[in-house]
């Protein structure tokens, strides 16, 4: 438990380096890099590593590098991979975003690929230790496979009732859909540790959005002129009634006074 401790320990040392290492680096530099820092699972542990990198690339080539890795992903390029997600947008602020499912030995190449001509602007690169999960699956599927054989060896006794026979092949179906269960999450499990999660996110260097975010601010004065005119002719028009009533009751009130005033000063001169 110990030595698994200090694998591990190595493990999330060499991945947060790497992680550090990546930022701000451009894509050639940074393949260069992760070539010698590429982060695994070390023997005998359960890690799932999971990265997440954001990408600065001229928005007009992000369509076809996002296409690119997709392509890459599903020739299997750069071994075992399936792609899970792949998001782009468009109008001036251009960005794009793919998810990856990889082997180990793959996972640097493709961000290579991602990231060739333009800057890896972070990583952030993370693992799940799925030791407890494994453990517990692995017990559980012991336990039903030593019920099932026990009651397949009760089934072949001659003596047994009808009742009892249905009771137990009720309770061999359930344990057979508790297996079924139960392998399906093991090898999700070992999916989860043989293969590494990649999300690459893609967009535009800092001046490109700040100069699209200005142009789309001026194209969209007209919009917004117009909506706020029609906003203060709308509110206009909903009080314009409530101030006519407030005016007339406020006459009345104001005539009403105005005349017990004239009568109090009448009365007190007699």
């Amino acid at each position: 438990m110990t030595g698994w401790t200090g694998r591990a320990r190595a493990g999330l040392a060499g991945m947060l380096l790497l992680g550090l290492v990546a930022c701000g680096r451009s894509g050639k530099d940074y393949a260069a890099d992760a070539a010698a820092g590429a982060v695994a699972s070390p023997e005998g542990a359960f890690l799932a590593y999971e990265h997440d990198i954001r990408i600065q690339l001229d928005a007009k080539r992000i369509s076809e590098r996002v296409k690119a890795v997709s392509e890459a992903c599903q020739s299997n390029r750069f071994g075992d991979c399936a792609v899970l997600q792949v998001g782009e947008e468009g109008g001036e602020t251009r960005s794009g975003s793919i998810r990856v499912r990889i082997a180990p030995k793959g996972v640097e190449p493709i961000i290579a690929l991602a990231g060739e001509g333009g800057d890896v602007a972070s990583r952030n690169t993370h693992a799940e230790d799925l030791a407890q999960q494994v453990a517990d699956t692995a017990l559980t599927q012991a336990r039903l496979q030593k019920e099932h054989a026990q009651l397949q060896a009760y089934q072949q006794r001659s003596d047994m009732k009808v009742a009892d026979l249905l009771a137990v092949s009720q309770r061999m179906a359930e344990i057979e859909a508790g297996l079924e269960q139960a392998n399906k999450e093991a090898a999700q499990q070992r999916r989860r540790i043989d293969t590494q999660l990649v999300s690459l996110h893609f967009e535009g260097p800092a001046g490109q959005r700040s100069r699209s975010e200005i142009g789309k601010a001026v194209s969209e004065f007209g919009s917004i002129f117009t909506t706020s005119i029609a906003f203060v002719i709308r509110a206009v028009a909903a009080l314009l009634p409530v101030g006519v009533v407030a005016w007339a009751v406020g006459a009345v009130g104001v005539a009403l006074w105005r005349r017990r005033k004239r009568r109090k000063a009448a009365a007190s001169a007699r």
